[in-house]
């Protein structure tokens, strides 16, 4: 008899996984001080392609975790600035 396939394990997607570990660094604190990295910075830290990079920064951005301007890079958002995550 036929038996199915072992469930495969669920894969999180390049951006998400580079979104959550910026997350877990804005959230240590690791960004309060230092500039955030540029898109090329994190496109050789994290090997990924531009875009990939780009929709982790989206994510940032939709959180309220950074803010993004044209020219001057992106920057985290203070801590007492930012959506309360339970808001949500």
């Amino acid at each position: 008899m036929f038996e199915s396939p072992a469930p495969r394990p669920k894969r999180i997607p390049p951006y998400q996984a580079v979104a959550a570990e910026l997350i877990r660094e804005i959230g240590e604190g690791l960004y309060d001080s230092d500039p955030f990295p540029s898109e090329g910075d994190l496109v050789a830290r994290f090997g990924m392609a531009r875009m990939t990079i780009r929709r982790a920064l989206d994510v940032l951005r939709d959180q309220g975790l950074i803010t993004t301007r044209w020219g001057k890079g992106s920057m985290v958002v203070p801590a007492d600035q930012r959506p309360d995550p339970d808001m949500k």
